[in-house]
């Protein structure tokens, strides 16, 4: 089995970060160190280049699970177990999970930078409510359904369920559109309009409701829809 060790001195993922600094290696070197040990054709080095052409690139690293890094020749158990712990990680330092909370809530920009990197990417619509107080400021998040909006799947009333249990003010969703159109669907404008109308008879605000994706976003407060 191929190993660190065994590539030429200069040319260890290892000593080259030791030496120049993690910013200067390749996207395979990171990888190598992570992965460790090559196999009995490959080493690390050219093992982690093969997985990166596997999935597609850097960039569509966070997308895959332990069911796909298995099937990749050379990654076992293990070698995909590190993967996805270093992938989950780095999501979370990336996405600023506390940066809202006691935040005070001034414009729509606010909540999508925090959202962009959490939910801007994934290949599936995710739904939040955030929960805000009489001054504006989150006092709780809560990630509701996983989804296309529709009736069915999420009703209002469980949003405003949440309401009551961390007695908000008011509120403010946020779901991302994976095709990157930011214009809102019928079903987007329907539940919205639905949303409102309960918020205003259980004297819990809906403050907006904003759509995030890897282009930009949509606030219905900004563009007058409510």
């Amino acid at each position: 089995m191929y190993k660190i060790k065994d590539l030429p001195f200069d040319e260890r993922p290892k000593e080259r970060l030791i030496k120049l600094g993690a910013s200067f290696l390749a996207d395979e070197e990171l990888l190598a160190i992570i992965l460790k040990t090559g196999t009995k054709e490959y080493s690390v080095k050219i093992l982690a280049s093969k997985l990166l052409i596997e999935l597609g690139g850097i960039n569509n690293l966070e997308q895959t699970n332990l069911v796909k890094l298995q099937k990749i020749k050379g990654i076992g158990q293990t070698k995909a177990v590190t993967i996805m712990a270093v992938i989950e990680l780095a999501k979370r330092m990336h996405q600023k999970q506390r940066f809202l909370l006691q935040e005070k809530i001034t414009n729509s920009q606010m909540v999508y930078d925090y959202f962009c990197d959490k939910i801007g990417n994934l290949k599936q619509e995710h739904f939040f409510c955030l929960y805000l107080d009489s001054q504006k400021k989150v006092i709780h998040e809560k990630k509701l359904f996983i989804g296309t909006i529709n009736k069915s799947l999420v009703h209002p009333r469980e949003i405003f369920k949440e309401a009551f249990l961390v007695s908000a003010f008011s509120i403010i969703c946020v779901h991302n559109h994976p095709s990157g159109d930011l214009k809102p669907s019928t079903a987007d404008l329907d539940f919205t309009k639905d949303l409102k109308k309960m918020g205003d008879l259980f004297g819990i605000g809906v403050d907006d409701h904003i759509i995030v994706s890897k282009n930009g976003f949509f606030s219905f407060f900004d563009n007058n829809l409510f």
